[in-house]
């Protein structure tokens, strides 16, 4: 039986059900968006399974991944031209460094924090954010160093104001 941390007090385990399961992998942008902005993981049995979900190295690991997949084609010549949603290449390319980081940070095996990867998550997903969009008002660099800021090991799972 998997078990999450729910409902405020981050010792209480809970059994995660099947259908929040479910909820979570649908409403995921969603969840991961409110996990951007800081709302708690353990506050609603639905973030709290999207943020269980979303930390297991696994789902780190693919995510490492698509990153990867990123690079390689920002890289590309012509690459803002071939795709539906075009990338933005040469942030993309002025940016490896911090990709590079992040993609590190993710594929780590230690615990990082459910915002750290929903950061990366929305950076990558998010049509309207600045790996995609010219006009995005969100500096790429900032939103990569935000999100690797994020998954540092070392900070505490759990922040003390929770």
């Amino acid at each position: 039986m998997r078990t999450i941390l729910v409902f405020g007090d981050p010792l209480v385990m809970r059994p995660r059900r099947l259908c929040d399961r479910v909820l979570a992998r649908i409403f995921g942008g969603a969840l991961d968006s409110q996990l951007t902005l800081g709302q708690a993981p353990e506050s609603t049995a639905l973030r709290a399974t999207r943020a269980q979900d979303i930390v297991s190295l696994r789902r780190r690991q693919a995510m490492a991944r698509d990153w990867d997949h990123v690079l390689r084609v920002a890289g590309r010549p012509g690459a803002a031209r071939q795709r539906r949603i075009p990338l933005c290449a040469d942030r993309i390319r002025a940016a490896e460094p911090a990709i590079r980081e992040l993609m590190t940070r993710l594929a780590t095996p230690l615990p990082v924090r459910a915002r750290g990867v929903a950061m990366a998550s929305v950076l990558l997903t998010d049509a309207a954010g600045p790996v995609y969009n010219r006009n995005s008002g969100v500096d790429l660099a900032t939103a990569l160093a935000d999100a690797i800021s994020q998954l540092d090991p070392a900070k505490p799972l759990i922040d003390a104001a929770w």
